[in-house]
């Protein structure tokens, strides 16, 4: 008796966390995990009286965020909207020529390789001919940056689930005489919405870092200065509170927006994708 109770305690101490635990658990491990790595950073830089000027601490950058945000409100609404506009071009483009793809082995065999050759070309090495090319449009040269490091991830995930359709349906809805329309929005759409998701959660942050590059690349000739524009003019300045400051609002606005793309593909998904429900 006392072994059959040893061996059901260890079984129960085994047991897999449930749902609710488990989400939870994502919440809680990364606060507590950022909570000691502030506490760290703060520590280090009191202990060691290091000057703010090289390192400032997460309390002197809170205070300058505070302090500051009337001049970081504009600018970091500026860099959100170059984002924005940036991801919603590469929504609505990589999801086109992802449903051209899937229509058409030989346009995606023709053009697939291009896509790959915009990815993998250095953005740093790009943007200043965006910009000479441009002439005097600036923020569209911005939002053009973007969209190039934002617009692959769309494609080559969404392409992966059109194609990633159960064969046996496939042939369903061809036995039934399905018309493209009706097999691209009743099975193909279905079937790659958790891959086009994951693809968002991707070129969402790819996005603001596309526009954070782009606004260091045009640097002071931006029509209204973003947040790379701030960094670089707090840079000049040698205002390092300053830089830190800016720095932490853009890595927020980038947890923002993933964890945001995250909730929206736990609701759109948490019916009937193993993804959402595990």
């Amino acid at each position: 008796m006392h072994k059959l109770a040893d061996a059901n305690s260890e079984v129960n101490d085994d047991a897999p966390l449930t749902a609710g635990a488990r989400r939870w658990l994502r919440l809680f491990a990364p606060l507590v995990m950022g909570a000691a790595i502030l506490a760290t950073w703060e520590a280090v830089v009191r202990l060691n009286n290091i000057p703010p000027y090289l390192l400032a601490s997460p309390s002197v950058i809170a205070k300058t965020i505070v302090a500051e945000w009337p001049t970081l409100a504009p600018a970091w609404l500026v860099t959100l909207k170059t984002m924005l506009v940036a991801l919603a071009a590469a929504v609505i483009v990589g999801a086109a020529a992802a449903a051209l793809f899937a229509s058409s082995r030989v346009l995606e065999a023709t053009l697939f390789p291009y896509a790959v050759m915009l990815q993998v070309t250095p953005l740093v090495a790009v943007a200043p001919f965006i910009v000479l090319w441009l002439n005097d449009r600036v923020w569209l040269a911005q939002v053009l940056c973007a969209w190039i490091v934002a617009f692959f991830p769309i494609l080559s995930n969404t392409s992966i689930g059109l194609r990633s359709a159960d064969v046996g349906q496939r042939d369903l809805f061809d036995l039934y005489g399905a018309t493209r329309w009706q097999k691209l929005h009743m099975l193909l759409a279905p079937s790659a919405l958790p891959y086009f998701l994951a693809g968002l959660k991707i070129s969402a942050n790819l996005a603001l870092v596309g526009a954070i590059v782009g606004e260091f690349v045009i640097g002071p000739e931006a029509e209204h200065p973003g947040l790379a524009t701030t960094i670089l003019a707090s840079q000049f300045r040698q205002d390092t509170p300053m830089m830190f400051a800016a720095l932490a609002v853009v890595s927020l606005t980038g947890i923002v927006v993933f964890f945001l793309v995250h909730l929206l593909s736990y609701w759109l998904l948490r019916r009937w994708h193993e993804s959402a429900l595990t």
